[in-house]
């Protein structure tokens, strides 16, 4: 069971510019904390908030219980800026629309950036209420090679065309109003959770993944964060 101050809703002071990663993180892994480092450097931000959801709508599987992801996501060697918090099963909600509307009223000092990857810039469209996405934070689109010209020929992608900025203007991104989005380009990476799970690396105990697996180039999805599908977590 998660213990309480796993589900609330972490202290963040005015000003502070936060993304949020979201996701089952069945299991997380190097590649997760590969993905918050460079948000943090490129998008300027002062801190990231990985969203442990308490499960995924689109996929049939359920996670392994969040304790025991929230407790493995801690053990890994996290940049101190970075709070894994399973702040949406005590919010008591289900879709990352939902959850970005309730952090805005939560925390309405803070300027957030949804975080994602560019697999689920592919299929946002499909999130339960997508538009509202956009249209309450301003979104941040991290690539590995060979997603590009697929997530920018997406619905999301041609629906916010004029909302998006250079890559070369990345740190203005939290201070943008809404809609607004970024697009950057990342290194190459192998792991995912799905291919951890497939090989048998996460039935060790809670914690059981270093810093040293595999790198991964795939996050969770609808999940990202919530309940929506970033990558393949």
């Amino acid at each position: 069971m998660s213990a309480p101050g796993d589900l609330v809703v972490p202290p963040a002071g005015r000003g502070r510019r936060i993304g949020l990663l979201g996701g089952s993180f069945d299991p997380p892994h190097a590649g997760h904390v590969a993905i918050t480092e460079a948000a943090l450097t490129r998008f300027g931000l002062t801190d990231v908030w990985w969203l442990v959801s308490p499960g995924n709508p689109l996929k049939a599987r359920g996670p392994a219980p969040m304790a025991r992801r929230i407790a493995a996501a801690r053990a890994l060697p996290l940049d101190p800026r970075v709070t894994v918090t399973g702040l949406e099963a005590g919010l008591g909600t289900r879709y990352t629309a939902d959850t970005i509307r309730a952090l805005a009223r939560a925390r309405p000092g803070c300027r957030f950036v949804w975080l994602m990857g560019a697999d689920n810039l592919s299929q946002i469209h499909l999130w339960d209420d997508w538009r509202a996405i956009f249209d309450t934070v301003p979104v941040g689109v991290l690539a590995r090679p060979g997603m590009r010209a697929r997530a920018l020929l997406s619905p999301a992608a041609r629906t916010y065309r004029t909302a998006r900025l250079p890559g070369r203007a990345a740190r203005r991104l939290p201070m943008e109003g809404p809609p607004a989005w970024c697009f950057v380009n990342l290194p190459m990476s192998g792991a995912s959770s799905t291919a951890i799970r497939a090989g048998g690396g996460w039935g060790g105990a809670p914690g059981g993944l270093s810093g040293r697996a595999p790198r991964a180039g795939r996050r969770p999805s609808e999940a990202a964060g919530t309940a929506a599908p970033v990558a393949s977590a």
